[in-house]
């Protein structure tokens, strides 16, 4: 089955993963503790506005994972003071939906070791929900949030569940582990890992 990107969100882990039949030829890379997805080096040129975006960024005591830009504004409104729900839903709603030919929902997540969130932002819905077992959702088929069997209990293994999911067309995922104010981090592009 293909979803196209998705999230796992809990309280203290989550994960992250890039799954494209248009443009596989991505990867995550670290910047200055941000996860970036990016075209790999051989990857064709493109001006597609949603192939390069921050997919993990520091936020107040935790982290917001997600599918593309709207992961700056979360993070920042975080930082500025505002509940991680506020943030979720004002940003998703503020850039809606993805304009490109499918409609591709925005999805994210919050968390800070303590308590998480997550939310998807499609063309008949937000939803920002408080999650405090394992809970996925995906850009396509999965649109809703469920929970979900995710074993993983630090970064590297949250990184490696979700790339080795069975859903269809994996290219890379980020794993993230937050615990006593310290954030940890894992990257798995393509069978290598980082």
């Amino acid at each position: 089955m293909y979803v196209g990107r998705f999230l796992v969100v809990s309280p203290a882990t989550a994960a992250y993963r890039v799954s494209s039949r248009s443009f596989p030829n991505r990867r995550i890379v670290e910047r200055d503790g941000t996860l970036t997805v990016a075209p790999t080096p051989d990857a064709p040129p493109t001006d597609n506005p949603y192939v390069s975006y921050n997919c993990v960024r520091s936020a107040g005591d935790g982290v917001v994972v997600g599918n593309g830009s709207h992961v700056d504004p979360i993070a920042e409104k975080v930082d500025l003071g505002y509940p991680a729900r506020d943030a979720l839903a004002s940003a998703l709603l503020a850039l809606d939906f993805e304009k490109d030919d499918y409609d591709t929902p925005r999805i994210a997540g919050y968390l800070d070791g303590e308590a998480a969130f997550v939310g998807i932002v499609r063309r008949d819905a937000l939803l920002v929900e408080p999650v405090d077992e394992p809970t996925l959702v995906a850009t396509y088929e999965r649109d809703e949030p469920g929970p979900v069997a995710f074993e993983a209990n630090d970064a590297a293994a949250a990184a490696r569940e979700a790339f080795e999911m069975t859903f269809d067309h994996r290219v890379c995922a980020a794993g993230v582990r937050v615990a006593d104010g310290t954030v940890e981090t894992a990257i798995v592009n393509g069978e290598t890992d980082e």
